[in-house]
């Protein structure tokens, strides 16, 4: 994160006496990545955050590629999908991994966790396609809503608890490394620059300390190499009444993502909202399109010989794509040229402006879709191109 944080109640120094009440102490913790070397926080707890009173058998909890899918590009039509399973985690369908990143969808019948979940593989990035709710974490509540980006650092505990109304649909992304706001956009001590499409005041920390004193079985759900780890500790995590630091969730919409237009068509980067490690993420937003006499407005075909690109489809109507539907992933490979469906670039010329939103992976490395995305797969969309 490009900022520091401080809420609850905290003492003068970090690694100092901090007593209750009571007379007992608060239980630092402290929360670190990179080692001692990347950003981190400093957490006080009323218990001891390392009281377990039981752990249970473990439950696999892991995806498969599909290999023999071979080298096609690749249209995944979920937009179909009502609910993906009962509850946060039996909800999620990964649809496409590699060793940096995993992506998919989640849409729970249950709009509560009656358990916490903690990612000890990954950072995660849930896209709110549908929904609202709030997400609490030892670092208080946080106000989620459609559109909005929520980042989740990897080893953060948490539990959401979503609307009863209306639609929930989610997009998850996993990640191997940090997810972090993009360097371009940073200035040397992080602040994030004036020619950023976003700045400080669009990110969203957790608003509000929550704090959960009583004692009984919580149950936290662990991620790690594979399996679900069951935890049951004797108190809540949630019993932080403070913490500062650079480390901790946070929400940015897609709706203050502000576009970089130009006279000709702009390629991808200028859309990166995120960076993390063999991929970046970037956000298609409503803007005005290229000013040029003779500009095109659809983009040109492209040879990406280095990268896949995912495009998930949130609203409006691309141009340069027939038959895409809202919550429909395309995946093209590297590997093979790409470009506008027949007949979009003719009838993209003299448009003004576009009203579409997307949220788009390139990876650096190959994307394979996993088992779980074989029912999906649209066999017509390699040959789409073909008047």
């Amino acid at each position: 994160m490009a900022y520091y944080v401080r809420m609850g109640q905290i003492p003068p120094k970090r690694h100092t006496q901090f007593r209750q009440p009571d007379g007992s102490l608060y239980k630092e913790e402290l929360v670190s990545s990179k080692g001692f070397s990347g950003i981190y926080s400093n957490l006080y707890h009323i218990y001891n955050p390392n009281e377990v009173k039981s752990i249970g058998a473990p439950v696999p909890f892991s995806w498969e590629p599909a290999k023999a899918h071979g080298l096609n590009q690749t249209h995944l039509k979920t937009s179909g999908i009502e609910t993906t399973g009962e509850d946060y985690l039996s909800a999620r369908r990964m649809l496409m991994m590699n060793n940096d990143v995993m992506m998919g969808i989640c849409s729970p019948k249950q709009r509560k966790m009656d358990y916490f979940f903690k990612n000890a593989d990954g950072d995660e990035l849930i896209y709110i396609h549908d929904g609202e709710g709030v997400l609490y974490s030892q670092f208080g509540k946080l106000e989620v809503r459609k559109g909005d980006y929520v980042v989740i650092p990897r080893t953060t505990i948490y539990r959401f608890e979503f609307a009863e109304e209306g639609p929930l649909r989610l997009l998850i992304i996993e990640s191997h490394g940090p997810i972090e706001t993009v360097k371009r956009y940073r200035n040397e001590v992080g602040q994030l620059l004036e020619h950023s499409p976003y700045c400080e005041r669009d990110i969203r920390p957790p608003h509000e300390i929550h704090i959960e004193r009583e004692k009984g079985d919580y149950l936290v759900q662990i991620k790690k190499q594979g399996f679900l780890h069951q935890y049951t500790y004797g108190h809540s995590p949630l019993d932080i009444v403070g913490w500062d630091g650079y480390l901790y969730p946070y929400a940015l919409s897609i709706h203050d993502f502000e576009p970089i237009t130009g006279r000709i068509h702009q390629p991808p980067p200028v859309h990166q909202t995120f960076q993390a490690w063999g991929f970046v993420i970037c956000s298609f937003v409503p803007r005005l399109f290229d000013y040029h006499p003779l500009a095109i407005p659809a983009p040109y075909n492209h040879s990406n010989i280095d990268s896949d690109e995912v495009l998930y489809y949130a609203e409006g109507e691309f141009m340069s794509r027939k038959g895409i539907d809202r919550g429909s992933f395309t995946i093209h490979m590297g590997g093979l040229p790409h470009g506008p469906h027949p007949g979009t670039v003719e009838k993209s010329i003299g448009a003004k402006e576009t009203h579409e939103y997307a949220v788009m992976l390139d990876t650096h490395r190959p994307l394979f879709i996993t088992t779980d995305a074989l029912e999906f797969v649209d066999k017509n969309y390699p040959m789409s191109w073909t008047e």
